[in-house]
């Protein structure tokens, strides 16, 4: 969705159809993979989440690199997480949360769209630095993760403040963290996992164009400057803002430091939690 309402904008603006080609699988990697191996020409670019930053350390092939074999383009968008947990767990803070997982160790559970995922990454981050023992139980996507816990199945899950908000709204879950540097306009009431005392807990899903890496550099700024242009343009700010979803413009410099320093930090977590590579 957001990449579609951002590069139909960008149509307009140059003049050409921008055409959305949709290549799922691997988390990503098969359609940045293609991106890697397309014409550096400028037509051909690939929107990667922040699971690019992730992957090098799951996988031992990706069948690219994603510093050495794509040119950073620009960021696009950035999205808070929330942590939630089904009504029926008897806390109402992160800090309880974490003092009924110190209580209980191993009785917790969380769901996630699946390991290497931020929902995923986001509660090993949390058992790393506060030392808990909560169960990780995969599912095939965020939004079967989100049904389990409503239905009871799991306990507690991380997931884009976007999707969350209807059932926090209703009730059906209770936020307890927002996963981001500071509180966000759409739950002002929920206070950050730093506020809580939780170091470092920041897990946006943030979005970034890239380009073969071979692309020349004043194409690269073409293009960035016109992702820019359309980040900014208000018939698409109201649009992403209405999804829940923060236009997050920048230069192809912060997004190549964005994906180094995030690749570190990841690789980190990875390692901490001991998940194998596949």
């Amino acid at each position: 969705l957001v990449g579609r309402l951002i590069v139909a904008k960008v149509g307009e603006q140059i003049g050409q159809q921008v055409i959305p080609d949709n290549r799922p699988g691997a988390g990503g990697n098969l359609g940045l993979a293609l991106t890697a191996k397309a014409a550096p020409d400028g037509y051909t670019m690939g929107i990667a989440t922040a699971s690019i930053a992730v992957s090098p350390a799951l996988y031992n092939d990706l069948g690219y690199d994603p510093v050495k074999d794509l040119a950073a383009v620009a960021r696009l968008t950035n999205i808070p997480n929330v942590l939630l947990v089904h009504p029926s767990v008897p806390a109402k803070s992160l800090r309880d949360f974490i003092n009924l997982a110190k209580a209980t160790p191993g009785k917790l559970n969380f769901g996630s769209g699946g390991t290497g995922t931020t929902n995923h990454l986001a509660n090993e981050l949390l058992k790393y630095v506060e030392k808990i023992n909560i169960v990780h139980v995969p599912y095939k996507g965020v939004t079967q993760a989100m049904m389990a816990m409503m239905t009871g199945e799991v306990d507690e899950v991380v997931m884009p403040v976007a999707t969350a908000l209807p059932q926090i709204k209703s009730g059906k879950v209770r936020a307890l963290a927002v996963l981001a540097d500071k509180r966000i306009a759409t739950l002002p009431a929920v206070p950050t996992g730093i506020e809580q005392g939780v170091k470092d807990f920041i897990m946006p899903v943030w979005y970034g164009m890239f380009a073969p890496a071979a692309t020349p550099k004043d194409i690269i700024n073409r293009l960035n400057r016109e992702l820019t242009r359309a980040l900014q343009s208000k018939d698409v700010v109201d649009k992403l803002v209405a999804m829940g979803v923060d236009p997050w413009p920048g230069t192809p410099e912060q997004l190549a430091e964005l994906l180094k320093t995030e690749i570190e930090r990841f690789g980190a977590v990875v390692r901490a939690a001991k998940i194998p590579k596949q």
